[in-house]
């Protein structure tokens, strides 16, 4: 009666568990298409957006260079106020849209939707193939929560700043315990793993913390550098660009033309470079890839501090993924490990990733 009451008791237990990872799988499915469709909204803003703008001041510049050659005082007054008015929306819009990114914001959903997806995928296989425990439970509710916090929906008070004064990598898991424990010795074996393997696993960590990471990270810095010159750009030529229209008539009316047609001309060069070019959307890409390698990264080193085998994920299942995330084969993986341990006090050309 005792063991019937207990099994009883245990079928519930995974019942309520399979209950709790299929409702975790339902909303997880339902940010996919949240951050899918906000996403395309979002490319959609950049688009609209950047064609408006285009169109607002090229109709001012040709207002400017109308009123110029115009002879009747009163159309040339028109002409000056109409630009004048049409360059300063512009340097509103463009103030708004250099603020938020659209494009960088739409790569950010992009990046959400696929790792959400992602996530979606790992709980189902959890639910068909194994007996899953409620610490899969809380997992994926740490997943979950961390990939909110790394990609938030709402823009007021939420948004990522799109001008950061460092750049880090990009974060979309929960922090991992840190565990400081000795790794294999030279006889223990077991899931997977042997001490060759270890040492090979050691050496693309380190190759991923001294080379990859950082040139996306300097990739980074260059991409927000640049676009905060253009950010700043547009918004002062078309200023620039208003005050000259406004000018018009006075003593110095050639420079005031000029101003205002020029400016108008380098404005819309300057921000198609920038929002047609996506400079935003690229600097979101490169923190995403350090991100990716600092993710592989965490992810062999906590495996290679648990001291019980049993414990970790199988070493081969784990090298292979490694390989095929960095764009390798397995002998190349151990190519390129090796040329790591013979190259340590050198400085080594290769990186890791062959991928991006």
């Amino acid at each position: 009666m005792l063991l019937q009451k207990r099994l009883i008791l245990s079928t519930s237990s995974d019942s309520m568990v399979i209950a709790k990872l299929r409702s975790i799988m339902e909303i997880v499915a339902n940010r996919v298409e949240m951050h899918k469709s906000i996403g395309e909204q979002r490319d959609n803003w950049n688009h609209l957006l950047l064609a408006s703008i285009n169109a607002i001041t090229l109709a001012a510049a040709s207002m400017t260079g109308i009123a110029a050659i115009s002879a009747t005082s009163g159309s040339v007054m028109a002409l000056k106020v109409s630009s004048a008015l049409l360059y300063l929306a512009a340097t509103g819009m463009l103030l708004v849209m250099n603020k938020i990114q659209p494009s960088q914001l739409a790569e950010e959903h992009r990046n959400a939707a696929r790792l959400f997806k992602h996530l979606h995928g790992e709980i189902e296989t959890k639910l068909a193939l194994c007996n899953p425990t409620i610490h899969d439970v809380s997992e994926a509710m740490d997943r979950v929560l961390a990939l909110d916090r790394a990609y938030p929906l709402p823009l007021l008070g939420a948004m990522l700043d799109k001008f950061p004064k460092d750049v880090e990598p990009a974060a979309w898991w929960p922090q991992r315990s840190q565990r400081q424990v000795e790794g294999l010795g030279s006889k223990i074996k077991g899931n997977g793993w042997e001490a060759k393997l270890e040492k090979e696993m050691r050496e693309i960590a380190g190759i991923l913390r001294r080379k990859d990471i950082p040139e996306y990270l300097r990739l980074s810095k260059k991409a927000l550098n640049f676009n905060k010159v253009l950010a700043i750009s547009g918004p002062l030529l078309t200023g620039t660009a208003a005050l000259g229209s406004a000018s018009m008539g006075n003593t110095n009316g050639l420079w005031a033309v000029m101003l205002g047609v020029i400016g108008g001309a380098l404005a819309t060069v300057v921000y198609t470079l920038q929002h047609g070019g996506q400079v935003g959307m690229v600097f979101e890409m490169y923190r995403g890839n350090a991100g990716f390698f600092k993710l592989m990264v965490e992810t062999i080193e906590s495996n290679i501090r648990e001291r019980y085998t049993e414990r970790r994920e199988n070493g081969e299942i784990l090298e292979m993924k490694v390989a095929l995330q960095l764009g390798r084969s397995l002998s190349e993986l151990e190519h390129i490990a090796a040329l790591s341990s013979e190259n340590r006090g050198t400085k080594m050309k290769e990186f890791a990733s062959k991928l991006f």
